[in-house]
């Protein structure tokens, strides 16, 4: 995935490693870590989410 510098599975295992824990910490995070814009951070977040509660 160009526009994010990195492919997804990286995003996924960096937001798994995370000591953070809520939905917006991690979105904020990436949002002024990594420069993602807030419907791209706040997507990656839930979608990673969603896979690690089985929903």
């Amino acid at each position: 995935m160009k526009k994010y510098g990195r492919p997804i599975e990286e995003w996924k295992d960096l937001i798994h490693s995370s000591p953070l824990t809520t939905h917006m910490e991690l979105v904020n995070c990436l949002k002024a870590e990594y420069g993602l814009g807030h419907g791209h951070a706040n997507a990656l977040v839930e979608h990673t989410l969603a896979e690690q509660s089985g929903n």
